[in-house]
Formats: structure tokens, C-alpha cells, sequence
């Protein structure tokens, strides 16, 4: 087990990590997130004792790295798949960490078949592809048969093959008892790999729990709900109805409904009693990536000015109605998700423009856009 006790780091005037709390337990992959900049490198670096903190502390297995017996058979650690000498053989690479920590030759070709390079194994690790190196990063992990494990990205650069298979690797590390840390910034790969979550923004803890439960509590819930009709009547009188029932309506660009505050079962019979065919009703559920970026959207470090051409690629806002004897509904907020229109309306997902010739005479009309 991980366990890290008002974990700080500090770098000059900057607050890396400040009063970190968290358990990794075995037996779970546990994803580490947070956005760049948030002090996850810089955590996984001090659970490995290659930084140390300012304040707090981290143990595993009860010590600090630095006093764990012969490091290498309790912990792996993937950190840096690029941190190689380029002029050594795969195998010559494993071979070297092996002897330092009295690990026997037959494990080192044990675990190039493992992680699948082992016919690559005589070449020079400078002409490897990331993928490759990633592969590498992972065995030289794997060679000690730790109970704990820390993983920085360990899919970046893989095929689909390849991160299908790191997925498996590490679900069946943690069902063998082991304590599994992955750092990644893929969202919808650790939606599939880990069932329990510690989040980070700015150096300080979010979140830590599990994934379900994370997407649950940062998640908005609502039903997506299409009249069949072609024309604005039904929708707006099935509008009026939800409205007058209760429920906040809120008009999205595709044409659908977004309602809060009514079951399905309900906006259902509402439908029914309005003379309302329904072409969609469906429960929003949310994703990871939904969740994540709805927790973290305030301790982002790195983030972008709005493009001066979007209104060439965005869809216009629409103003939302009065509905008749209710309130009204929320506007529509420009950063929020599309959905392109059911087949047979003929309009385009995204208002792109269909020619060359279309997009040039839009920059003829408003010079800004052509800077």
C-alpha cells in the first residue's frame, strides 16, 4: 500500500504539491489524475524517492522508498519510458537492472515476452519507437515481480493493440493483490482500467473515490427528450407540458429537449397526455472525461484564448422561449456538447462551410477573421 501523509513539495516560490493526503491500496488499479501542472509527476517521483518532499511524508509498505530492502523486488516503477541509454541492447538494458538487484537472467527474458518485444531484444534502444520504448518502460517495471506498481502514462505512443493490452495487464496485476498507480490523461482508457480514482488540481487533493462514484457526484443528470414531429409545435407544446409539470426544459441546438427534474416514466405519460410522439427519450449518462473536466475546470494552469474564427465553425446560440405558464428555460451555454440532427433533416452537424468558395466569402465579410 501507497500512503502519503500532508505531502508538500515546494520548488522556489512554487507550490508543487501542497498537503497531499491519499492511500493506494492493493487489489484496485487506481487512476491518478489532474490536469498539467497539477504535481502528479512530481508525487509519483517522491513515492519513488527521487524527489524529496519539503513536508509530509510517503510510505510504502509502511517505509520510505529509500529505506525499503533491495527497492527493486517491492516497487516498479514507469516514470519516464524515454530514460534510457540509447547505445544499450533491450535485453543488455534489463540485464543490468536485474543484476543490480540480484534478480536471475531467466527473469529478464521472462518479461520480454511478457511485454511482447523479446524479438527485438538485441537492438539498440536509441532506434526504438516510442511504443516500443513504452513496452521497454514496462518490462524494466515488471522485472522484480513488485507488489506495487506506479505507471506515468504507460500508453502513450501505443497502438490500439497495445493499450488494449496494457489495459488487461493492469486489471490483472490488481487482481493478483497488488497495488496499481496510473497516471494517465486519457479519460475514456481509465474509465475502462481503474475502479478507483485520486484526483488533483494545483497540488492539492480533489477527489478519492471510486470511479462510478466519481462520475456520479460531478455529473449532471437530465433526459434527452425529440418530438417526432418535423415542426416546432410539438416540441414546444411537449415544452409547456414538462414545464408545467415541474421540470426545467431546456432547448438544444439539435432540436431536443434537455429536462431536469422528471423520471423518464413521467415525461413519458406527459407526452402521451400532450398528443406528443416522441422520436428520443433517453437517460444522459455521463463519462469520465464529462466528470473530470466539470471538477477540474478551476485549477486548470495551461489554458487556451478563444479562437477569433469560431463563429465560423460554432453553430449560432439559440434563444430559448418563454414556455407558455412556466419559467424559463436556461440558455444554452456555447461550451457545452452537440449533437448532430437525426438522420432525414438534412442539415449539416456542425455549421462548417460546405465549399473553399463558402469559407472565403465569409472572411471577405468580416476581415477580423482573415487575420
Amino acid at each position: 500500500m501507497i500512503e502519503a501523509v500532508g505531502l508538500t513539495k515546494r520548488f522556489g516560490a512554487k507550490t508543487a504539491v501542497d498537503q497531499l493526503s491519499f492511500q493506494v491500496r492493493p487489489g484496485h488499479v487506481t487512476g491518478f489524475l489532474g490536469p498539467n501542472g497539477s504535481g502528479k509527476s512530481t508525487t509519483m517521483r517522491m513515492i519513488v524517492g527521487l524527489d524529496r518532499p519539503t513536508a509530509g511524508h510517503v510510505t510504502i509498505n509502511g517505509l520510505p522508498f529509500r529505506e525499503l530492502p533491495n527497492a527493486q523486488r517491492h516497487v516498479g516503477a514507469l516514470l519516464d519510458a524515454k530514460a534510457l541509454h540509447g547505445g544499450r541492447r533491450a535485453r543488455t538494458h534489463l540485464l543490468a537492472v536485474a543484476q543490480l538487484s540480484g534478480i536471475p537472467e531467466k527473469r529478464v527474458d521472462e518479461v520480454l515476452g511478457v511485454v511482447g518485444i523479446q524479438d527485438v531484444a538485441r537492438q539498440r534502444t536509441k532506434g526504438f519507437s516510442l511504443g516500443m520504448g513504452q513496452r521497454l518502460g514496462i518490462a524494466t517495471a515488471l522485472l522484480g515481480d513488485p507488489q506495487v506498481l506506479l505507471f506515468d502514462e504507460p500508453v502513450n505512443g501505443l497502438d490500439p493493440e497495445g493499450i488494449l493490452w496494457v489495459r488487461n495487464l493492469m486489471k490483472q496485476l490488481a487482481a493478483e493483490g497488488r497495488t496499481v498507480l496510473v497516471s494517465s490523461h486519457l479519460m475514456s482508457e481509465m474509465a475502462l482500467t481503474a475502479d478507483h480514482l485520486i484526483v488533483i488540481g494545483r497540488g492539492r487533493l480533489l477527489a478519492d473515490m471510486g470511479t462510478q462514484e466519481f462520475i456520479t457526484h460531478n455529473s449532471a443528470g437530465f433526459a434527452r427528450v425529440r418530438a417526432a414531429g418535423s415542426g416546432p409545435e410539438d416540441r414546444d407544446a411537449l415544452g409547456t407540458a414538462l414545464t408545467k409539470a415541474g421540470g426545467r426544459v431546456l432547448k438544444e441546438p439539435d432540436g431536443a429537449l434537455r429536462v431536469t427534474g422528471l423520471e423518464l416514466p413521467a415525461i413519458s405519460d406527459l407526452a402521451h397526455e400532450a398528443g406528443v410522439r416522441l422520436w428520443e427519450l433517453s437517460p444522459h449518462r455521463a463519462s469520465l472525461e464529462e466528470a473530470y473536466m466539470r471538477m477540474t475546470q478551476s485549477s486548470l494552469e495551461y489554458t487556451s484564448t478563444e479562437d477569433p474564427r469560431a463563429e465560423l465553425w460554432e453553430p449560432e446560440p439559440l434563444s430559448v422561449p418563454e414556455w407558455e405558464d412556466g419559467p424559463a428555460a436556461p440558455e444554452v451555454p456555447r461550451t457545452g456538447f452537440y449533437a448532430p440532427p437525426p438522420p432525414g433533416e438534412g442539415g449539416q452537424p456542425f455549421l462548417m462551410p460546405s465549399s473553399p468558395g463558402e469559407l472565403a466569402g465569409a472572411a471577405k465579410n468580416n476581415p477580423e477573421d482573415s487575420r
